[in-house]
């Protein structure tokens, strides 16, 4: 079975421009219906920030308005960078045999980035749309460099045997 998680991608994290924003948000979404169609499942994860800028239940916490979980997907709320890190995400994913793990979402180079290696470290086939995540320019670096940098990042980790972690076009993905 395949498995879609959905990092952060909340109403304030989108406040400021996200590279190509609009394309990564109509991406996750061909991507949550490819895998519902599959007989899949999406899991939206939700960055809590009490007190701050992503403080639970506040608009700003919210999934995108572009984006339309159904009553059906899982929510996972976490408090790191790492969507595996002191939640309930092992425990959701020990609950069917999968197949596939799926990773898209904001920001590529915080909490995409590390849920990603901590996939892989869990020993899941991990598979990143390529064109299904964002981040901000940062002071040093714009936000299309960082992209193509983790991408290209993600697909030579060192992992033991065969495993690796693909990364590939929302297209190809589904």
């Amino acid at each position: 079975m395949d498995v879609l998680l959905v990092i952060d991608v909340q109403q304030g994290l989108f406040e400021q421009p996200r590279h190509q924003d609009a394309q990564v948000l109509a991406n996750i979404n061909r991507l949550t219906q490819g895998v519902r169609q599959g007989g899949g499942r999406v899991i939206y994860v939700q960055h809590d920030e009490p007190g701050g800028e992503l403080e639970p239940g506040s608009p700003a916490w919210q999934i995108h308005a572009a984006l339309s979980p159904r009553p059906a997907d899982s929510r996972v709320r976490k408090r790191a960078c790492d969507s595996f890190l002191d939640t309930e995400l092992g425990f959701l994913l020990a609950e069917q045999s999968v197949d596939r793990l799926i990773l898209c979402g904001c920001a590529t180079d915080f909490c995409v980035d590390t849920t990603v290696r901590s996939a892989a470290s869990h020993g899941f086939e991990v598979t990143v749309a390529r064109d299904a995540h964002t981040t901000a320019d940062r002071p040093h670096l714009g936000a299309d460099d960082i992209i193509t940098h983790h991408n290209w990042m993600w697909e030579n980790l060192a992992l033991p045997g065969d495993r690796r972690v693909l990364v590939q076009p929302t297209d190809q993905i589904i």
